[in-house]
């Protein structure tokens, strides 16, 4: 069981602090954690692992938008599961407040709190699913805050139990308000790719995720199948999913909540195609070092390729940097970070970037090389090639309206120089 929660800021301040069990954790292990992250990850939390092992403490941490999630305990537990609770809290508070960082969290403490008491019993996970918290704490606006003000109260706790509570599925409120009779899901792919110095694709893989936009009425039934299901591995479900069906048929059957959640997420492996190439050369001789990048499709997915930037860390070492596109724009950024935005390929002509890196004196050539970070964006298609076949809808008093889309965007795409 987890016995203390912490939220840090993005100085190691400790904004709030829930104690979960009898058993109090000192405020100074969150000292010892921020200097394990100031030795280990040069302040970023975002760079170091998600399970940490001090003298007196299993620590589990995740990091969003500034503000990182700490749990502590003495006690052997499943890390996932963990892991999974923090995820699900940070994503709960975003539901809330909008969004996520420190003066946000700091503006709403009293909600933080009651949010905190109602996810989390004696160290274990209780009430995860944002609808029935929201019933039991409102979320916050400007009449409650004026009221609040007015009032000198700070409670905004519901006066009974939910009904949902108390339901076989109490991810879905039992009186859905304004239901449109409509449900959208959306493909969402991010490509990891791996391009050596010699061009050859190393790695290549699609991480997704099956996002619903639901607002029917009533408990619906909806069974969904894949085209192609095979292809895709490590699938994680929502809690609605029923495990049978897939494990079965490859079958997703779930009443959904009401409104925007992930239904599933997966990973196809052992993609063998990139939509677009960066073929970068870097020649150094005399103190100075000949940079040309060229940037082209490689295999044509049909749809237009947006939002395409290239940048990479220039090398230390280097006195200045003149360099030049012939499509986009080029920046060199205050942490000598060059940032090449070229938005889409033009059909007459290749982009490329050239120019000249000054070394500093006395060295000839240039010993460091760096990887360039690609990123673009995708619109009506799911690069991995996974297909939903067909959606059906059950228990709604008329054919509801039914809308597909898919996505794929860069993730961690890198080439090697």
């Amino acid at each position: 069981m987890l016995q203390c929660i912490f939220l840090l800021s993005d100085s190691g301040e400790v904004m709030v602090e829930k104690q979960m069990a009898g058993h109090r954790v000192d405020r100074a292990i969150c000292g010892w954690f921020w200097d394990y992250v100031l030795a280990h990850a040069a302040g970023d939390p975002s760079k170091i692992l998600q399970v940490v092992v001090s003298p007196t403490h299993y620590l589990f941490q995740i990091y969003r938008n500034g503000v990182t999630f700490l749990a502590c305990t003495q006690v052997e537990m499943p890390p996932l599961m963990a892991i999974e609770f923090l995820s699900r809290v940070a994503d709960v508070f975003i539901d809330y407040l909008g969004d996520l960082n420190e003066d946000i969290i700091k503006d709403n403490f009293v909600i933080v709190y009651q949010v905190l008491d109602e996810m989390m019993d004696n160290g274990f996970p209780l009430t995860t699913e944002p609808n029935i918290l929201k019933e039991m704490i409102a979320p916050p606006n400007i009449v409650n805050k004026m009221l609040n003000v007015v009032t000198g109260k700070s409670s905004i706790l519901g006066s009974k139990l939910p009904d949902a509570a108390a339901s076989f599925v109490p991810w879905r409120s039992t009186v859905v308000k304004d239901a449109s009779n409509e449900v959208y899901v959306n493909i969402v792919e991010e490509l990891d790719a791996c391009v050596n110095r010699e061009g050859v694709l190393v790695k290549c893989e699609a991480y997704g995720e099956v996002q619903v936009n639901c607002s029917l009425p009533g408990v619906p039934e909806l069974t969904m199948s894949f085209a192609n299901p095979t292809i895709i591995n490590d699938v994680t479900f929502h809690p609605c999913v029923r495990f049978r069906p897939w494990e079965s048929n490859q079958i997703l059957s779930f009443v959904p909540p009401d409104g925007q959640f992930k239904l599933m997420s997966y990973r196809v492996k052992k993609l063998k195609k990139t939509p677009i190439y960066v073929k970068p050369q870097l020649t150094s001789d005399s103190g100075n070092c000949r940079v040309s990048v060229m940037v082209g499709i490689r295999n044509d997915p049909g749809k237009p390729i947006d939002s395409i930037t290239v940048q990479f860390q220039l090398p230390p070492l280097i006195v200045s940097a003149d360099l030049t596109a012939n499509y986009g724009t080029v920046d060199i950024l205050a942490d000598k970070t060059c940032l090449w935005t070229i938005g889409q390929i033009p059909k007459d002509r290749a982009p490329v970037l050239s120019g000249n890196l000054r070394l500093e004196e006395g060295l000839a050539q240039l010993h460091t090389l760096p990887t360039f970070q690609v990123k673009f964006k995708i619109m009506g298609v799911a690069l991995s090639g996974l297909q939903i076949d067909k959606l059906d809808v059950k228990n709604t008093p008329s054919a509801p309206y039914k809308g597909f889309r898919a996505q794929t965007q860069a993730g961690k795409y890198e080439v090697r120089s």
